[in-house]
């Protein structure tokens, strides 16, 4: 059934005497067109961002932000385990126990 066409697709619903669904040909047209249409773009930002040159004075500060943003985002973690152990009263190195056995 996947690769019927369109027109087998609405005969099998409608049938044969049923009318097509209104604006069916034109919402068809703008999705083709639509999609034509990011399917550009996409293409024009993949072709600017090869044809970019990328210093490594800014790779450097992206892979700075970017492994701060994780170690911060690990000490909250760990934190939030502490807390959740503190109020539990379990210990923090401890595997929680599952709840079903």
């Amino acid at each position: 059934m996947h690769n019927d066409s369109i027109e087998t697709l609405l005969l099998r619903h409608y049938g044969r005497t049923a009318p097509g669904p209104t604006g069916l040909e034109q919402r068809l047209v703008a999705a083709v067109h639509e999609q034509a249409h990011e399917q550009d773009w996409q293409q024009n930002v993949a072709m600017r961002l090869r044809n970019r040159r990328i210093s490594r004075r800014r790779v450097v500060r992206l892979v700075a932000i970017v492994s701060a943003g994780a170690g911060i985002l690990s000490v909250g973690v760990e934190s939030l385990r502490t807390l959740e152990a503190s109020l539990g009263g379990q210990d923090a190195t401890q595997s929680p126990r599952p709840a079903f056995s």
